[in-house]
């Protein structure tokens, strides 16, 4: 098994990221790559348990920019979700968007790094 299809069973949408990527797939590897230290730096979480909405949103924001470039379909939509209901001011609704993911985005990052 390779890693871009460990990550189409998983959700990501590999065709439209290397269309995206011209049909490089070692460039795709290579972003891909970046997202365990993107993740890290743009930890969301936190900032709920802290009542830092303004740096979630950011953060949340900056993740839903990195999930849509590279595909990762479902982190994208939660991400997108999470920053509608903050920009809604839906602080609770969009931790609870975030928090079912988190398994997932788990699961996506050790994949990446098994592979790196």
């Amino acid at each position: 098994m390779s890693l871009t299809n460990e990550l189409a069973k998983l959700g990501a949408d590999i065709d439209d990221a290397l269309q995206r990527f011209m049909g490089n797939e070692k460039l795709y590897i290579r972003m891909l790559g970046k997202l365990p230290k993107a993740v890290a730096d743009a930890e969301v979480i936190s900032h709920f348990e802290s009542g830092n909405y303004d740096a979630a949103l950011t953060n949340a924001h900056t993740l839903k920019g990195v999930m849509g470039n590279l595909s990762i379909t479902p982190l994208y939509k939660a991400y997108s979700d999470a920053v509608a209901l903050l920009r809604e001011s839906k602080p609770n609704e969009a931790k609870i968007k975030i928090d079912e993911i988190l398994p997932l985005q788990k699961d996506i990052i050790d994949c990446i790094e098994k592979y790196n």
